[in-house]
C-alpha cells in the first residue's frame, strides 16, 4: 500500500508513521506537513531512515501542489492528522482552524475523488458537545454533534463535508473520533506534556478553573492501532468512535503526575477558567470493538513511558 499521513510531522501523525512502517513492512508512506509551530521534524527521526519514507513540505489547502503529488504517488490512501488542534488558540483565532480543518480537508477530498483515493479522517470527540459531570452517559456516532468551540465546531463541519463527499461524489472515506491522546512527541502546550514540563523543573502547574473537567485518556499507540483496524476493516462511508474508558478529571490528572515525579501537590495552581470549557467527554466505542480493535497499554504503563520520553 501506499499511504500519504498529512500532518505526519505533528503528534499523533509521526506516532502513527512509525507504527506503520513497523507493523507493515511492504507499505510506503510519504508524509505531508506544513511544519507549524506543533510539528517537528524531530518526530520523523526514525522514519527518515526508511527507504519506505518520503517527507513533502506542503499545506494542505494548496490546491494546485496538493492535485501534482496525487499524480505523481499515485495513493491507495490517505490518512488526514493534519490540523490545527489546540481550543485555546481557537477561541482567539478561529479563521486559521477553519482554513486548515474545513478548507484542507476539501481540498483533500476532491484530490481522493480525482485519483479515487480513500480517504481516512481523523476527527474528534469534541464534535458531540459535553456531558454532565458525574453522569455515565456515553455517545455514539449517531449521536448528535454539538459542538462548543471554535475548533470542535471546524472538527464537525469537516466531518460533515466528508460525509457529503461520500453521498454526492462517491468518495471512499472512513472518519474516526477519539478521546484524549497522551504519549511521545506531543507539543507542550497540552496538558500531560506541560505539566511535566513544569513539575520537572518546579515551576507551578496550571489548572483551569476547579480542575473538575473529565476527559478520557488514551495511549497514543493505541490510537495508531485503531486507525489501521479501521484502514483494513472499516466499512467506507462509516465513522468510528476509539475511546478508552479511562475517564479522570484533570486535578487527578495532575496529582498522579506529581506522585509519579515525586513532587508535592502544592505545585498546582489554579487559574481562570476557559471560555465555554466542556465538563466531561464520553464515547461509546463497541463499533470499533466489533472489528477486533481493543486497548494494549494501560493508563499507568502509558503515563510511564510518556514521563520518561520527555524526562530523557
Amino acid at each position: 500500500m501506499n499511504y500519504l499521513v498529512t500532518g505526519g510531522a505533528g503528534f499523533i501523525g509521526s506516532n502513527f508513521i512509525d507504527y506503520m512502517l513497523a507493523q507493515h513492512p511492504h507499505c510506503r508512506i510519504v508524509c505531508l506537513d506544513k511544519l507549524t509551530y506543533a510539528a517537528d521534524m524531530s518526530n520523523l527521526s526514525n522514519a527518515l531512515h526508511s527507504p519506505r519514507f518520503t517527507f513533502v513540505k506542503g499545506d494542505i489547502c494548496a490546491e494546485r501542489a496538493l492535485d501534482k503529488l496525487f499524480e505523481r504517488e499515485k495513493f491507495d490512501a490517505v490518512i488526514n492528522f493534519a490540523a490545527e488542534t489546540h481550543v485555546d488558540r481557537s477561541i482567539k483565532r478561529p479563521s486559521v482552524f477553519f482554513r486548515s480543518n474545513v478548507l484542507g480537508v476539501q481540498a483533500l477530498a476532491d484530490c481522493c475523488v480525482k485519483y479515487g483515493v480513500r480517504l481516512h479522517h481523523i476527527s474528534t470527540d469534541e464534535v458531540y458537545g459535553d456531558l454532565p459531570l458525574g453522569s455515565s452517559v456515553l455517545l455514539n456516532e449517531e449521536s448528535a454533534l454539538r459542538p462548543s468551540s471554535p475548533y470542535a465546531a471546524s472538527k464537525a463541519a469537516a466531518d460533515l463535508l466528508i460525509a457529503a463527499y461520500c453521498r454526492t461524489y462517491g468518495l471512499k472515506a472512513t472518519i474516526s473520533r477519539c478521546c484524549n491522546n497522551y504519549g511521545p512527541n506531543q507539543y507542550a502546550e497540552k496538558l500531560i506534556p506541560l505539566a511535566i514540563s513544569h513539575i520537572q523543573s518546579g515551576r507551578p502547574v496550571p489548572l483551569y478553573g476547579n480542575g473538575l473537567n473529565v476527559r478520557d485518556w488514551l495511549y497514543v499507540e493505541d490510537h495508531c492501532r485503531a486507525v489501521d483496524v479501521i484502514l483494513q476493516r472499516g466499512e467506507c462511508g462509516q465513522v468510528y468512535n476509539v475511546a478508552a474508558h479511562c475517564e479522570l478529571d484533570n486535578l487527578t490528572l495532575v496529582k498522579k503526575l506529581l506522585a509519579a515525579i515525586g513532587a508535592e501537590d502544592n505545585l498546582i495552581k489554579f487559574v481562570p477558567d476557559r471560555k465555554g470549557h466542556d465538563l466531561r467527554y464520553g464515547i461509546d466505542d463497541a463499533k470499533l470493538r466489533a472489528l477486533g480493535w481493543q486497548i494494549s497499554v494501560a493508563f499507568e504503563e502509558g503515563l510511564k513511558r510518556t514521563i520518561a520520553h520527555y524526562t530523557k
